[in-house]
């Protein structure tokens, strides 16, 4: 029977050989990539050359960053809501937590709220055009329409509506909400204890990255501002609307009473039937009179619950120009450029070295 130290004693020279044969291969595949070095040094050249034209080529991107703050004043349950109750009426309870954290950072990447703001007009070389017209001479789409009647001519005027895109438009807006959405548009909470939003842009042109920053800002608060406020504007919108029917029977019923004491006037005691219509409009009155009185109080009680419910969107920092620019710098062109064609230069070398040895 053979011992474990017999066992061991054997197998230590095959992992001797091993480790020999492996040396030698790398010794071996070191002489011959050192072999074909002409090929890797002139490859490597190449590389340089294709990083520094691709330097020149390469577009700088600007980058438009607006940040701020959020101030939502939410109504208590106590108060004017308690006292506003009492009249059998709901003041409104704001907007709820929808747009709040990482709920808001998303509205901003939303394609509603992103068509919308590529409507809004600026005006480039004395012309006004909406966003998205300038995002597509930008991008010299317009060139590549011109021999297709499809999109030929397809306008997007600023501040058109929705409704009355046809399926080419959304085709189009489709493209450039991805386009803007995965590579231009960044919208972060910096931090989840502070309410400071930070919206980040970026493009090849500074002025679209600079409207279109400050654009977006605006569509989106306007949305938000109304969003959270809405119940309470529609409540004071009923009572503004009671208010005005209750005034206008309270002047017909007053007027009603004019009239009838003119009927009456010098009227012998005796038929006291005939005063009957002057004493119910005076009912009429003084039962408006009354409803009138609790819903003007209502009325002003809900326009402080609307200003209470109506959330503050303060800026704190807007874009200045110039912005910043990241550029494609010559040095890190031929670095990159260089270090690419090596690497690619020798995997190439040992593939094809590799498979000759297989068929060979």
């Amino acid at each position: 029977m053979r011992t474990e130290k017999g066992i061991m004693n054997e197998q230590n020279p095959n992992d001797e050989i091993s480790l020999k044969e492996l040396l030698e291969k790398t010794k071996e595949w070191y002489a011959y990539l050192l072999s074909q070095w002409k090929i890797i040094v002139l490859a490597g050249v190449m590389g340089a050359v294709l990083g520094l034209a691709y330097s020149f080529t390469k577009k700088p991107i600007y980058t438009a960053t607006l940040t701020f703050a959020l101030e939502d004043e939410k109504g208590s349950g106590g108060g004017l809501g308690s006292l506003a109750s009492s009249f059998g009426i709901d003041l409104g309870g704001g907007g709820g937590s929808i747009f709040t954290g990482s709920n808001l950072t998303e509205l901003f990447k939303s394609r509603t709220m992103v068509e919308q703001t590529l409507m809004t007009p600026v005006t480039v070389n004395g012309k006004v055009i909406s966003l998205a017209e300038m995002y597509i001479q930008n991008n010299k789409w317009r060139e590549k329409w011109s021999d297709n009647p499809k999109f030929k001519n397809i306008q997007f005027l600023p501040g058109t509506k929705r409704k009355y895109f046809t399926r080419v438009h959304d085709s189009i807006l489709g493209v450039i909400y991805q386009d803007l959405s995965k590579t231009s548009l960044s919208v972060a909470q910096k931090d989840k204890k502070i309410a400071i939003i930070s919206m980040d842009v970026s493009s090849n042109d500074e002025l679209f990255s600079l409207r279109f920053c400050e654009a977006l800002a605006r569509q989106v608060g306007k949305f938000y501002v109304d969003t959270k406020s809405k119940k309470a504007r529609m409540n004071m919108e009923i009572l503004e609307h009671q208010v005005d029917s209750i005034r206008a029977e309270l002047n017909g019923a007053i007027t009603g009473v004019a009239v009838a004491n003119d009927n009456t006037f010098n009227l012998n005691p005796a038929l006291n039937v005939r005063r009957t219509p002057s004493a119910r409009r005076q009912v009429d009155v003084q039962a408006n009179t009354a409803i009138l009185t609790e819903l003007v109080k209502q009325a002003e009680l809900a326009k402080v619950t609307l200003r209470k419910e109506t959330p503050l969107i303060q800026v704190i920092d807007r874009p200045i120009l110039p912005l910043k620019v990241e550029k494609w710098g010559k040095v890190m062109g031929v670095l990159i450029g260089t270090i690419l064609m090596f690497f690619f230069t020798v995997f190439y070398l040992i593939i094809r070295r590799f498979l000759k040895g297989i068929h060979g």
